[in-house]
């Protein structure tokens, strides 16, 4: 990768999976909920696929027990592809899975102790370089992506960015809300405070953290002497937050369609709309939609 700013590149990721998808059981009793498919790609190939768009060269699984299966379905599988090239089936439906050896690395969280901590958790692979950070369950469909577009903004200002959607003022008392300072770009704005699900009436702003991260290394030594926060955890929001007048610090807007993959409702979201947008299944999608929308009284 060509350095042009003078800034280091952001070449490595990091995915924190190591979460039991409570939310999902039964089903997630013997599956990792990021394995869960949006039609046919389970949702961590999603975020991976973002990343790779990114340009990100090194993809950082920070997994727990019984999340073999993650790394396993970005393996090469030997029988799969001599059973599917024995009987004349094409192997392109595999690629956005493969990984180049030495490319993808995991780490355990062996203690649930949130976010922050399974962050901390990579830092020995991190170094001291600045990276991007995906939560999968939170599903960013666009053109450009989201990250590719936060890489774009880090090449203008450095530091840490994070992304942000605008939701409407009576839903902020459910997400991290930043306090917006001026804004650089139409898409980029200073980042002067971020507060955690605040109630409506006190909200610096109606732009919510949204799953994706580009910080500095800096923070995992923030991160290092954080005491538990919200919840008993350790809180990534803390640490940014404790970061913000001592390094640029920047919110950039995703310009495409968030989905709450973490939730029952939202994972059906996503199913339908991403079903609709393929040429393969809209016409079927339509039928099936209008079907179910009759039976509706």
């Amino acid at each position: 990768m060509i350095e042009i700013t003078g800034r280091k590149p952001i070449r490595k990721a990091v995915f924190p999976v190591a979460g039991l998808g409570t939310r999902f059981l039964p089903a997630t009793k013997a599956i990792p909920k990021e394995m869960l498919p949006i039609i046919d790609r389970p949702l961590i190939q999603y975020a991976v696929d973002e990343a790779r768009e990114a340009g990100i060269e090194q993809l950082i699984f920070v997994t727990g027990r019984g999340k073999v299966s993650i790394v396993e379905h970005f393996d090469t599988a030997f029988e799969l592809e001599a059973t599917m090239t024995g009987r004349g089936k094409q192997l392109d439906v595999l690629d956005a899975t493969r990984i180049q050896p030495g490319n993808l690395v995991t780490v355990r969280q062996q203690v649930p102790l949130g976010l922050g901590h399974a962050i901390w958790c990579a830092r020995a692979i991190v170094g001291d370089e600045p990276f991007a950070i995906f939560l999968p369950d939170e599903l960013m469909i666009g053109s450009p992506g989201c990250m590719k577009q936060m890489v774009e903004a880090y090449n203008q200002v450095g530091g840490n960015l994070i992304s942000v959607l605008e939701v409407p003022h009576n839903q902020v008392s459910s997400y991290g809300v930043i306090k917006p300072g001026a804004r650089v770009a139409e898409d980029l704005t200073e980042v002067l405070g971020l507060v955690e699900k605040p109630k409506e009436d006190e909200a610096p702003s109606n732009l919510i953290i949204s799953g994706r991260y580009i910080l500095q290394p800096e923070v995992m030594r923030t991160l290092e002497n954080q005491g538990k926060g919200a919840g008993g955890e350790i809180q990534l929001t803390d640490a940014m937050a404790r970061m913000i007048g001592g390094q640029p610090f920047h919110a950039v807007t995703f310009a495409g369609r968030r989905y709450d993959c973490g939730s029952k409702a939202g994972f059906v979201e996503a199913t339908l709309e991403l079903a609709l947008a393929r040429e393969d299944m809209a016409k079927d999608a339509r039928a099936l939609i209008r079907r179910l929308a009759a039976q509706i009284d």
